[in-house]
């Protein structure tokens, strides 16, 4: 049998427009749909996993892997000292393998992406009204109100540079946005086939 080929699909969106659990309700429905684990210097938070929810590294680990060209796209996000970067490893053998590889990054990753997959299937998520974004970031609690504002701030450059993705998804409602992303998906040519979903 011919072995069917890969294809990246980069999903983006401000803070507070829902990204996570959009993801994590996709990756459910559709068990052949790969996402790729970002690497990072932040140390872990309550509940989660190495390998899991991201790869750890020490920071000089993280230098050595990003001067050697390990990573397709990495950046420091939200002005912080820590670092975010999409390991080569945790993508591009699987789309020799034919696997459909999802990412959540941010925009300046995506356009990273982009120039060295021009035909990766793009997807900004955003709210049908900004000011949404604030109510959802303060309705947290998790966060300073600097780090708050901080988050707006990106959000927002980040809304002003959405004409870069091919689609674009209003999250107002979970389940409309989720219905909307897999229809997206499937016309993009993606099989929910079981037996393609191992990596």
């Amino acid at each position: 049998m011919v072995q069917s080929e890969g294809q990246l699909v980069v999903l983006s969106g401000p803070s507070g427009v829902g990204k996570s659990t959009l993801l994590r309700r996709l990756l459910n429905d559709f068990s052949a749909l790969i996402p790729s684990i970002s690497a990072t210097t932040r140390p872990p938070r309550d509940g989660e996993a190495p390998g899991v929810d991201y790869h750890f590294l020490p920071p000089q680990e993280f230098e050595n892997k990003r001067n050697a060209g390990e990573f397709i796209e990495c950046c420091q996000v939200y002005g912080r000292e820590y670092w975010y970067g999409t390991l080569e490893g945790e993508v591009t053998p699987r789309l020799t393998h034919g696997k459909w590889v999802i990412l959540e990054i941010d925009v300046e990753g995506t356009l990273s992406i982009l120039a060295r997959y021009p035909q990766a299937v793009t997807i900004f998520v955003e709210p049908s009204d900004p000011a949404h974004l604030e109510e959802r970031l303060r309705g947290r609690g998790t966060e300073t109100l600097e780090a708050i504002e901080r988050r707006l701030e990106v959000a927002h450059r980040e809304l002003r540079q959405s004409g870069h993705y091919r689609h674009r998804v209003v999250n107002d409602s979970v389940d409309t946005a989720l219905a909307n992303i897999k229809t997206i998906l499937l016309e993009a040519g993606f099989s929910n086939d079981p037996t393609t979903a191992s990596a």
